[in-house]
């Protein structure tokens, strides 16, 4: 399970860590656990943390958002609610930020590092600024992506590639969420807010739909991309047929 210190929760969950102060001073998030003097926070608080903004975005009040935490963790063992926001608070990939400089990034880009590539790879999320450095979410994008361009692909087309692909799987799991917790909540929550044995319930539904997921959208993906470069090819060889046809009667001609 991973751990947060208050400044990298605020982060994760794009707020301040005086909103996160504010929250806890108001009961609207539970206490971290302490090591000395410093809190540890964890994936549950970060899904509350979450849940919060949301709210917040669609107008309700701290008092409506109190009112309803009252009621979840009323409805169930505090234990059993912390383990479902935790269902989904988990990370979904054990991959380890990255931290890079300027000089780094123009080391594994080349040239091709300018300040409009650098302002789209951050618009995208590739990057994210951390002072003086970089901090790369995914490494495997990052070397994928310089990979990429070792092998005389632009980086500008590197960009395109990087935002069709979160365009089309950010619907294709939009969709997917919705499914999932549709059937989550017709199962256990039929009557409208999750409520005691059901909460412990709804988090393993969760946990056991999240690795299944994946692996679903990697066979997808396989299956997709092996009749594809099959397809690339036929048209690749069709062309160079017609061109050596085409010469072949040119010289017939002649």
């Amino acid at each position: 399970m991973a751990e947060y210190r208050i400044d990298e929760l605020a982060r994760l969950a794009e707020t301040t860590v005086r909103n996160v102060r504010v929250y806890q001073d108001r009961g609207l998030l539970p206490p971290p656990r302490r090591e000395g003097r410093v809190g540890i926070y964890t994936e549950a608080h970060l899904a509350r943390l979450r849940l919060i903004g949301q709210l917040l975005k669609r107008g309700y009040t701290f008092a409506n958002i109190s009112e309803l935490v009252t009621v979840w963790e009323r409805g169930g063992d505090l234990a059993d609610v912390l383990g479902f926001e935790s269902a989904v608070g988990d990370p979904w990939t054990d991959e380890i930020p990255v931290y890079v400089t300027l000089d780094e990034l123009r080391g594994m880009f080349g040239g091709q590092v300018t300040p409009a590539t650098l302002t789209r790879a951050l618009r995208l999320g590739l990057l994210e600024r951390d002072g003086v450095r970089f901090r790369a979410p995914s490494p495997r994008l990052l070397h994928a992506g310089a990979e990429l361009v070792s092998i005389g692909m632009s980086l500008d087309g590197v960009l395109d590639i990087a935002e069709q692909l979160r365009e089309r799987i950010d619907a294709a799991a939009r969709d997917l969420v919705g499914t999932v917790a549709d059937h989550v909540l017709a199962v256990h929550a039929p009557g409208g807010l999750l409520q005691g044995d059901d909460i412990a319930g709804a988090a393993e539904l969760i946990r056991r739909a999240r690795p299944l997921a994946q692996t679903a959208v990697d066979a997808i993906l396989a299956q997709a991309m092996a009749h594809h470069l099959q397809e690339a090819l036929g048209e690749h060889f069709a062309a160079v047929l017609e061109h050596l046809k085409a010469a072949k009667e040119e010289r017939h001609s002649a």
